[in-house]
């Protein structure tokens, strides 16, 4: 795939807690210069990235519940109509993970609708965190985000025991809604790695090695 075809797929990733301003502000030069789809940040820093960002098409991604997902879901669309009222044009958020181990996907469901709800036709993307769940556990998630009217499903927070696996993309993108797709994010440093998850049907890349992966497109 050609530079700016792999651009235009990534969420080009800041999300650690020692981020500073100057980082910020680099990681959205960078993802102007180079036409990413979005910088994707803590909720912190949207207001900072929607101001640098604003005219060019590099969207704001932030967080949601992250990175745990085990706030309440009260707590998470508050989150979300903040982010919103921030700038953010697209949110990550975390599912509830220890209800969904515990079979009550009833409220894992819910949890992902008040999300869905409060970010009222922003595009929403459903973090599942794949490594901590079983096969069926990971289809009852895409599921309950289907179900929930989200726009996306997501592998990884990138902060949990272990990040994208194109198997994982594969079960997702055939566990979704047609209309609905896959981001893949966790662990993915490669140009290799990247065609790995495309392949397997991911339409979205978070990463934060975004200028490696474009600089080995060339």
């Amino acid at each position: 795939m050609k530079k700016i075809e792999i651009a235009r797929l990534i969420d080009h990733t800041l999300l650690k807690a020692v981020a500073t301003p100057d980082q910020i502000k680099k990681l959205c030069a960078e993802a102007k210069e180079n036409h990413f789809a979005s910088v994707c940040v803590n909720p912190y820093y949207v207001p900072l990235c929607a101001e640098l960002l604003s005219g060019s098409d590099v969207k704001v991604c932030t967080v949601i519940g992250f990175p745990l997902g085990a706030n309440t879901s009260e707590t998470k669309a508050f989150e979300t109509r903040n982010a919103i009222a921030n700038g953010a044009t697209e949110v990550d958020m975390v599912i509830n993970i220890g209800a969904l181990k515990a079979g009550d996907t009833e409220t894992v469901f819910k949890d992902i609708k008040a999300v869905v709800d409060a970010a009222n036709g922003v595009l929403v993307k459903v973090i599942i965190e794949a490594c901590y769940l079983t096969q069926d556990e990971k289809v009852a998630a895409c599921q309950a985000a289907t179900k929930a009217g989200a726009d996306f499903v997501k592998t990884s927070t990138g902060f949990g025991s272990g990040g994208a696996t194109a198997e994982d993309v594969a079960l997702m993108k055939a566990s979704i809604a047609k209309d609905m797709q896959v981001k893949a994010a966790g662990g993915i440093r490669t140009y290799e790695d990247t065609i790995r998850m495309i392949e397997a049907g991911a339409t979205r890349i978070g990463a934060s090695a975004g200028i490696a992966i474009i600089e080995a497109a060339e």
